[in-house]
């Protein structure tokens, strides 16, 4: 099956048919998986998406609304739908997807929800409610595949049958003690291939990772991918097994975190929706805007006190703004690959200084071979070798700068505790330019007058 593109052809499709009646658009929507449909819903009102739920079955329409971005509200959806519809799609779903809907919604508006579900469903979804959205607990599910370890390899694949009657998919099975503790993992692969008479106590892995709820999202996703599995175990202080994270959310948590630290790069708050309209955009963006234009007055103080350079040097303007621009573009490299080395890794000293001295290196290679480009285009246009060493060892010393800061200053950030991503852009933009123009007007003023 082929990745599915949204165009225009199957908007116009859907747009047709909801004009028609509803046998047609069923006809229609039978055409596309769940995950599609959502993928359309981007392109309809509410109305038409509730349309569509109500001609759905459960199952189809649980998917639909599991698969639909954060960005589409389907909590709204969700909310518009009589509740009879809606608690039959909230009970298909699982408890983590469930969670992640709900937890959008005001409370009354959950409760309201809750009070329609089953005792069981409500209070699987009630505990996980309590769990920051953030952590391993906000992502866990509750369903999932235990046996004790005592078991014989015929017990234990009856059991395993009867508890999977009541989940959808599992990839790996969970083994506790006689007192609910925890004792490792076993696959189902294992136990097929296991001796009649063998016990699952001779087949679990014991040294396995696993978490505990208030775990970051980010630390779960990285155990996974260290250790290539497919859904980890979430336990309490006393190793009782509270739920799995598969790697199917772990895919969600590393596509929006990549998302959040991209916003933040760029100095776009994380609360600014991709779909958002102009109003949320504006009130996202123009406090950094402002901070920055604090910051960019450094730099044009520092071109005021050359002013009379200038006046004498008039070419001097059009290298400032290479000078600039490259210093920034070089410190943006170093930025993004330092934030996204820290997102990954928990740096040691050793590891952050390593970090810094080989930008520092990349900086001053960089500018130097860039800083000779420059050099023989002043030589060869302005025929001046001495303006061309001044543009020379200023490029090579602002690359060298843009080195240090866009390493070094996500890793202070990150070791007094504050977000490198949030404000590391600006701070290395205000460094480049000022000691940019600084270099060059000072050097200019030392050796061109």
């Amino acid at each position: 099956m082929q990745s599915f593109d949204l165009d225009r052809t199957d908007v116009s499709k859907i747009k047709v048919a909801l004009n028609g009646d509803d046998e047609q658009l069923k006809a229609l929507l039978g055409e596309y998986h769940a995950s599609e449909i959502a993928i359309l819903f981007e392109s309809l009102n509410k109305d038409e998406q509730q349309r569509i739920i109500n001609l759905l079955d459960v199952e189809t329409a649980s998917e639909v609304i599991a698969e639909m971005h954060e960005e589409s509200h389907p909590e709204e959806l969700l909310l518009q739908l009589h509740p009879d519809k809606r608690t039959e799609i909230v009970e298909e779903l699982d408890y983590d997807d469930a969670t992640d809907i709900i937890s959008q919604l005001e409370e009354h508006e959950q409760k309201e929800i809750l009070a329609d579900l089953s005792e069981d469903d409500a209070s699987n979804i009630r505990n996980l409610l309590s769990y920051h959205e953030e952590t391993a607990g906000g992502l866990m599910n509750t369903q999932f595949i235990r046996i004790n370890l005592n078991l014989t390899k015929k017990d234990a694949i009856d059991e395993i049958i009867r508890q999977s009657e009541e989940i959808e998919e599992f990839y790996t099975i969970f083994v506790i003690n006689d007192d609910n503790t925890f004792q490792g993992i076993v696959s189902l692969k294992d136990i097929i291939k296991a001796k009649g008479n063998a016990k699952i106590t001779e087949l679990v892995k014991s040294e396995v990772a696993w978490v505990y709820p208030d775990t970051d999202q980010e630390e779960v996703a990285r155990l996974i991918s260290q250790y290539n599995i497919t859904s980890i175990p979430v336990l309490d202080k006393d190793m009782k097994l509270l739920g799995r994270v598969t790697f199917d959310d772990v895919i969600d948590v590393l596509e929006d975190e990549n998302t959040e630290d991209i916003l933040k790069i760029s100095g776009v708050s994380e609360d600014e929706e991709l779909s958002g309209n102009w109003v949320e955009a504006v009130k996202s963006r123009l406090p950094w805007l402002i901070l920055n234009l604090g910051t960019a007055f450094l730099a044009s103080g520092v071109i005021r006190h050359f002013e009379p350079t200038i006046k004498l040097i008039a070419v001097l303007p059009a290298y400032m703004t290479i000078i600039a621009g490259m210093g920034g573009n070089a410190a943006t490299q170093a930025l993004a690959v330092t934030v996204r080395r820290i997102s990954l890794y928990d740096l040691t000293d050793n590891q952050a200084y390593r970090t810094v001295l080989k930008e520092l290196t990349v900086g001053v290679i960089n500018g130097a071979c860039t800083g000779l480009i420059v050099f023989l285009f002043a030589l060869f246009f302005d025929s001046n070798p001495l303006l061309g060493l001044v543009i020379f060892l200023a490029m090579s010393g602002n690359l060298l700068i843009a080195g240090i800061t866009g390493a070094g200053i996500p890793l202070i950030l990150k070791r007094i505790g504050i977000d490198p991503a949030i404000a590391s852009s600006i701070i290395i933009t205000t460094f480049t330019d000022v000691f940019g123009f600084l270099l060059l007007l000072g050097l200019a003023s030392k050796l061109l007058l």
